[in-house]
Formats: C-alpha cells, sequence, structure tokens
C-alpha cells in the first residue's frame, strides 16, 4: 500500500503502460483519475479497479487542450478532494524521417507527446504548490536520450519531455514537488505493433530486431509501470530531475 490515500491522475490510463500504473497504482491503495479519449476503454478500465474495491474515475480528455488538461484535473479534485501524483503518459509515434515526416505528423507528435505534457502539469502545480507537496511523472522514452532511427518527431518530443522534466525540477523543489521522468525502451504495448506495421515489418522480424538488447527481449507495460510506481512513492524521495530508463539495456549497448 505504498500509495494509500494519495489521488493520481493518468493521462493515456486506456491502455498499454497507462492502463497497467492505474491497476497497480489502485492495488497500492490510491484513488485513480484515468484521463484519455478512447472512452469505452476508459470505462473498462474503471470497471475493473471498482470491482477490485478501489475509486477511480474516467474522464474523456484530449491532452492538446487547455481547458481539458485544467478539467481533468478540477475533475479529480472534486471528485476526491487533491491530486497528489500526475504520470503524463499520453503518447503517439509515427515513424518517419525529417524528409518523410509531414507537417501533421510533427504536429500531433509534439503536441499530445510534448505539449500535452506541459499542460497537464501546468495545470496541476498550482494545486500541488498550495498543499506543499505533489509528484509529476513524465513518460518519455530511450530516444527521448539517444536517437532512433525514422523517428524525428518522436525523439524531438521525447527529448523535450526529458528537458520539460529537469526545468520543473528545478523551478518546484522547494514548493515540496517532484518532477520525475521514465525512459522506456521497446515495450509490448499496442503502439510496438502499430510501429511494426508502419514500416512495413512482419511482427516475428520486428521482435527478432528487438532480441539484440542485453536482456534479449521486449519489456511488459506492468515492468515499467513498477518503474513508475517507485516515482510516485516515498521509495524515490530524494529523487527529482531524474530520467530512469527501463529499457533492457538498450541506451547502454
Amino acid at each position: 500500500m505504498r500509495l494509500a490515500n494519495k489521488v493520481t491522475l493518468i493521462t493515456g490510463g486506456t491502455s498499454g503502460i497507462g492502463e497497467a500504473s492505474a491497476l497497480l497504482f489502485a492495488q497500492e491503495g490510491a484513488k485513480v483519475a484515468i484521463a484519455g479519449r478512447n472512452e469505452k476503454r476508459g470505462h473498462a478500465v474503471t470497471e475493473q479497479i471498482l470491482k477490485e474495491g478501489s475509486q477511480a474515475i474516467f474522464i474523456c480528455t484530449d491532452v492538446r487542450k487547455w481547458e481539458q488538461c485544467q478539467r481533468a484535473v478540477d475533475e479529480t479534485v472534486r471528485a476526491f478532494g487533491r491530486l497528489d501524483i500526475l504520470f503524463n503518459n499520453a503518447g503517439i509515434f509515427y515513424p518517419n524521417t525529417a524528409v518523410g515526416c509531414t507537417e501533421e505528423e510533427w504536429d500531433l507528435q509534439i503536441e499530445i507527446n510534448l505539449k500535452g505534457t506541459f499542460l497537464m502539469s501546468k495545470a496541476s502545480l498550482p494545486g500541488m504548490i498550495q498543499q506543499g507537496s505533489g509528484v509529476i511523472i513524465n513518460n518519455s522514452s530511450g530516444w527521448g536520450i539517444v536517437g532512433g532511427d525514422a523517428a524525428v518527431a518522436y525523439c524531438a518530443s521525447k527529448g523535450g519531455v526529458v528537458l520539460l522534466t529537469k526545468a520543473m525540477a528545478i523551478d518546484h523543489g522547494r514548493q515540496g514537488i517532484r518532477v520525475n521522468c521514465i525512459c522506456p525502451g521497446d515495450v509490448d504495448t499496442p503502439m510496438l505493433p502499430e510501429d511494426a506495421r508502419m514500416r512495413g515489418l512482419k511482427w516475428e522480424d520486428y521482435l527478432a530486431g528487438c532480441s539484440n538488447r542485453p536482456l534479449g527481449r521486449i519489456g511488459t507495460a506492468n515492468e515499467i509501470a513498477k518503474a513508475a510506481l517507485f516515482l510516485a512513492s516515498d521509495d524515490s524521495s530524494f529523487m527529482t530531475g531524474a530520467a530512469v530508463v527501463v529499457d533492457g539495456g538498450g541506451t547502454a549497448d
């Protein structure tokens, strides 16, 4: 029960890492607000948490829109009384080079991955500052630290998330707020087979390309959720401004 009586808001909480984190945080005692665009999946995750005896709500949210980000925070506070932990997890990926990347692909990745993280943090910080405590976790990527092939907009957005994390950690540390980010590698979520499809690769060939990592496999959503739980809990009480790499050794190779 490392998050007992804590209130957490998770964006992109309807599938993948976000869903795994919502379920794990609830198991650890948190009250969970799930923000996302897919209402059907959002309500399904919420119902699963409720069936297990924890508290949860779903808030339909597009993190590119300031008004919707502010509403997500307001509804969380209205439902649970406060906001202790924000997990900026919503993200999108289109593989492409600078030559092939369209303006629309660039804008979508920057707006959802980077601007959405900024807007949700902007909406959450005033309440955290007022209560003198809070935790913000941002989902970046191993490719936010090193480059990746055919991922120019994604790398730019996720690199921005890493430095946004560090900047907010500096600005708000003395106000009792810790800000860290996770940098996952290849993880078994719906995004990975979609990446394979867009690159024109068979799933088996795509997985074979991931096998050259030091641990020889892709990660699971629950493994990333456990890293998020560590950063959300008091186990990481002396950590802020960190980029925690959880990638099976991919960036070490």
